[in-house]
């Protein structure tokens, strides 16, 4: 079994800086307090809108990637093997990036500056492990004419698109003499098993993966909560077996999290949201964790602080010692002895993304800016925030927050394999897949209406009529 992968190297044509002045059948937790509300008995959404927001998804979720991939595992924290002194904050957005744990001494070779990132207008953006998995699902589900994938799918898709370590790639060889192939952790653990002729849910289980419990399911499954808008149980029932194909126990669980908050994004669609929004988004999902587990303590702990004032470097903070140092609430780092203290873990992760979401306040550049400085895995709550509410704002919603067209290709053969048009798709075509997936999963569910260029979807969970928005 391939050993675990530390290094990671980011090379990208036409990448520049831009300089900014200045089925589960899970049900929510009955302790847990949530908003009352009053249920509306329908969500109408505009098939057109919703392309619009499928857009934005993948252009958000690019420029949030690119731009934590400056700042990634440059900051882990002063406990373990790797230290890595003070975190940044906000003052260091704009300031000279510092090398990662596998820098070699140098900063990222994307940035020598901490900002946003944007592809070049006549060059695609690049594929990267927080946006590759996404897009072969939605693409297998494409040629499946599916709703839900099976094990068999699933496996036949990542062996098809995914290359192996052990072969020769386009992208050599990394430190350990590996052929880079852009799996990490879990993920290649479950690839492996799978060479061997498992299927998932095993290639998730603690007995055959031991790496179950880090951060790879996060990366890979939010994309399931818009092929059900409004609806998160249905959501959870199609992103059940691809979560489990590489987490189990909380980490799965936080994995559901950021499947129901793509799925209840769908109220604010061409919006604008504020810190009400997202809280109350926020709390929706947390409701769907089990209160014993870590990941609840976790929201818990960063909402409070979060409602108590401090400011998100304090909260990032105070995550860091009491999760990373101590190991509160039930939450370990260090039993595995894995390397760097935990960094890929999936619980230390969430809490971070927590600090960017509630701190962000419903801000695309504010909530990826604090994604990108707050630490460890900077790369994976940037874009898993950034395609939230890039989602939101459309591709029209971007452009207009940047003041700036963006490129309108994507370039999935940077790591993966075996896809059409040589690997170089338009943002359009994506956009326009992901809602005949949607459309298909509502009807077949019979949760929407019939009409031509709308959705109305039955019995969603919605915003409280009395919500301030």
């Amino acid at each position: 079994m391939t050993s675990l992968k530390v290094s990671k190297r980011f090379v990208i044509a036409g990448i520049c800086v831009v300089s900014l002045v200045s089925c589960t059948g899970k049900t929510p937790s009955s302790t847990t307090s949530t908003p009352s509300r009053a249920q509306p008995t329908e969500l109408v959404i505009s098939k057109a809108d919703y392309e619009q927001a499928m857009y934005g998804f993948w252009l958000g979720q690019s420029i949030a990637n690119w731009t934590g991939l400056v700042t990634e595992m440059d900051k882990v924290g002063n406990v373990g093997p790797i230290k890595t002194g003070a975190f940044y904050t906000s003052d260091d957005w704009g300031q000279p990036d510092t090398p990662s744990i596998w820098g070699q001494g140098v900063p990222s070779d994307l940035s020598k500056t901490i900002d946003f990132v944007f592809a070049e207008d006549d060059e695609p953006w690049g594929s990267d492990d927080d946006t590759d998995i996404e897009y072969m699902y939605q693409t297998l589900l494409a040629e499946h004419q599916a709703t839900q994938l099976s094990a068999r799918q699933i496996r036949d898709g990542w062996l098809r698109h995914i290359y192996s370590s052990k072969e020769i790639t386009p992208y050599g060889k990394d430190p350990e003499g590996n052929y880079e192939n852009y799996l990490w952790v879990s993920n290649q653990t479950a690839y492996d098993l799978m060479l061997e002729g498992v299927l998932p849910p095993s290639t998730g289980l603690p007995e055959n993966n031991p790496h179950y419990d880090m951060i790879d399911a996060q990366l890979t499954t939010e994309i399931f909560g818009f092929f059900a808008p409004g609806r998160p149980d249905l959501a959870l029932t199609m992103a059940d077996l691809p979560i489990r194909t590489v987490a189990y126990g909380e980490a799965a669980s936080i994995a559901e999290f950021y499947v129901v908050m793509y799925s209840l994004a769908a109220n604010f669609i061409g919006q604008h949201v504020g810190k009400s929004d997202i809280v109350w988004m926020a709390n929706t999902a947390r409701s769907y964790l089990p209160d014993a587990e870590y990941p609840a303590k976790m929201y818990d702990f960063v909402l409070r602080h979060y409602q108590q004032g401090y400011t998100w470097e304090e909260t990032r903070d105070a995550v860091y010692q009491h999760y990373q140092v101590e190991e509160r609430d039930g939450y370990t780092m260090t039993s595995r002895n894995l390397y760097c203290n935990g960094c890929f873990a999936a619980g230390i992760n969430f809490a971070s993304s927590l600090v960017s979401l509630f701190y962000g306040e419903g801000d695309y550049k504010e909530t990826v800016k604090i994604a990108t400085l707050a630490g460890w895995d900077s790369d994976n709550p940037a874009a898993t925030w950034g395609g939230m509410l890039g989602f939101i704002l459309g591709k029209e919603g971007l452009e207009d927050t940047f003041n700036r067209s963006f490129s309108t290709t994507f370039n999935i053969h940077r790591t993966r394999r075996n896809f059409e048009k040589d690997g170089v798709i338009p943002l359009a075509d994506m956009a326009a897949t992901g809602v005949k997936i949607t459309d298909r999963v509502l009807k077949a569910n019979r949760i929407a209406g019939a009409q031509a260029d709308s959705w109305q979807i039955k019995n969603p969970v919605n915003m409280p009529q009395n919500h301030q928005h």
